[in-house]
C-alpha cells in the first residue's frame, strides 16, 4: 500500500478515535454524568412516566406504605427544571441540586447520587444513594375520604387518624374534599426532600348543603308539630305543663325556628347540630281550678333542640333529635 495512503488512513482513524472518545468524554459529563443522571429523573416526573421514575437505579420501593399516589394523575406539574451545583463529595458520592416550579411556586431539592461503575465499559452508571421517594402521612379529619391532586382516596388509617402515602420527590400536592354535605379547604403540601416524611391535615366540615338540608328537616319536623292540638306534642321539643282545665284543643304556631349549625361528631361519619333555641306560640282556653274563672294562655314557650346526624351510605342523613 503506498505510504501516503496508508498515511492518510491513519490519519482517518486517529481522527475518528479521537471522536469517539471526545463524544464518551462529553456523554460522561453531560447525560451520563451524576447531574445527567438526576435530570432524566426529574424530567420523568415532569412527563408523567412514574414507570421510568420507579425503574431509576436506587428508588427503593416499601411494599408496607400505600403506593396509591404513585401514579400519573396524582403527579403535579413539574416544570422549569435547572441545575444548581453538581457537587463531587470524593468515593464516587454526588451532591445534585435542581430548582424547579410547580406552577408559581419554585423549590430546590439536593439528591445524593454514587457512582456504580460503567455501562458498556465506556459510560458512567449511577443511582440514588438516598432514594427520592419520600412519605405523605395523611390525616382526614371528621371523614375518611379526601382527593389529592384529584385522586379520590379513602385513608386506610380512618379518620383522624394518620395514614401514609408513597411520593416521589419533588411533589406538590393538592389536598381536599368535597362530597354532597361535606367540604375542606384545599391544603397545599409540597416535599421537596428526598426519603423524608411530611404531615398534612385535610379539615373536613360541614358545607352549606348540609346546614341547609339540616335546616329544611327541622323546620318541617317543626311544621308538624305545631299542627298536634295537645300541650305536649309527641316527638317534639315543645310542650307546656298546667295547673289548670283546658277548655278547647290547644293551638301552636312557630315564632321563631331555631338555627342550625352542624359540627363534627365523636364517632366516624357522625355530626352534631349543638343545641339551639327556638319559640313556640301556644294559645289555649283554661279554666282555674281554684276560682273556676275561665280565661286564655296566649304565650311565647322557648324551647331548645339538639340532633345526632349520621351520613348514611347511599348519601342521605339519618337526624336523631336528643332533646
Amino acid at each position: 500500500m503506498d505510504r501516503r495512503v496508508l498515511t492518510k488512513w491513519l490519519v482517518v482513524f486517529s481522527l475518528l478515535v479521537a471522536a469517539f472518545i471526545g463524544t464518551v468524554v462529553t456523554l460522561n459529563l453531560t447525560v451520563y454524568s451524576a447531574s445527567g443522571f438526576v435530570n432524566s429523573y426529574l424530567h420523568s416526573l415532569a412527563r408523567k412516566d412514574v414507570d421510568a421514575a420507579l425503574a431509576t437505579p436506587g428508588v427503593a420501593r416499601s411494599t408496607a406504605i400505600s403506593t396509591a399516589l404513585l401514579t400519573p394523575g396524582a403527579l403535579g406539574d413539574l416544570a422549569d427544571i435547572r441545575l444548581v451545583s453538581d457537587a463531587d463529595e470524593g468515593d464516587g458520592r454526588h451532591t445534585v441540586a435542581y430548582r424547579y416550579s410547580f406552577g408559581s411556586s419554585t423549590a430546590k431539592t439536593s439528591f445524593v447520587v454514587e457512582h456504580v461503575g460503567a455501562r458498556l465499559g465506556l459510560f458512567s452508571a449511577w443511582r440514588f444513594a438516598e432514594s427520592p421517594l419520600s412519605v405523605l402521612s395523611v390525616t382526614p379529619l371528621h371523614d375518611d375520604s379526601f382527593s389529592a391532586n384529584g385522586l379520590k382516596l379513602v385513608a386506610p388509617g380512618g379518620s383522624n387518624k394518620p395514614s401514609d402515602y408513597l411520593v416521589l420527590t419533588p411533589a406538590s400536592i393538592a389536598l381536599d374534599h368535597r362530597s354532597t354535605f361535606l367540604a375542606a379547604p384545599t391544603t397545599r403540601v409540597l416535599v421537596s426532600a428526598p426519603a423524608s416524611t411530611v404531615a398534612a391535615k385535610v379539615d373536613i366540615q360541614a358545607n352549606r348543603a348540609f346546614v341547609a338540608q339540616v335546616q329544611k328537616e327541622l323546620d318541617a319536623s317543626l311544621a308538624s308539630c305545631v299542627t298536634q292540638r295537645v300541650l305536649l306534642p309527641t316527638g317534639c321539643p315543645m310542650g307546656k305543663q298546667i295547673d289548670d282545665r283546658i277548655q278547647d284543643a290547644p293551638r301552636w304556631s312557630m315564632v321563631k325556628s331555631p338555627r342550625v349549625t352542624v359540627v363534627p361528631g365523636t364517632a366516624a361519619h357522625t355530626w352534631v347540630v349543638p343545641e339551639t333555641t327556638g319559640i313556640a306560640h301556644l294559645t289555649v282556653a283554661v279554666r282555674s281550678i281554684f276560682d273556676g274563672r275561665l280565661s286564655t294562655l296566649d304565650e311565647d314557650v322557648p324551647f331548645t333542640v339538639s340532633y345526632l346526624v349520621t351520613l348514611q351510605p347511599g348519601g342521605g342523613l339519618l337526624i336523631t333529635a336528643e332533646y
